[in-house]
């Protein structure tokens, strides 16, 4: 599997706010598969796409 980084959050955001689950919804209702997931060594959260590589599709 491919993952595609759509964008990058500092994890240190103001208390409350999900800017980067926000912007996962926002590509969600796009159509496109985007999920959240935490980069421990970066403090940061990215959104990502995962797609099935040409390799994984043939079988």
């Amino acid at each position: 599997m491919d993952r595609t980084v759509l964008e990058r959050f500092p994890a240190g955001g103001p208390r409350g706010s999900w800017p980067a689950e926000e912007f996962a919804n926002a590509r969600r209702e796009e159509g496109l598969p985007a999920r959240v997931v935490m980069d421990l060594e970066a403090d940061a959260f990215l959104v990502i796409v995962e797609q099935r590589s040409p390799e994984s599709v043939r079988g």
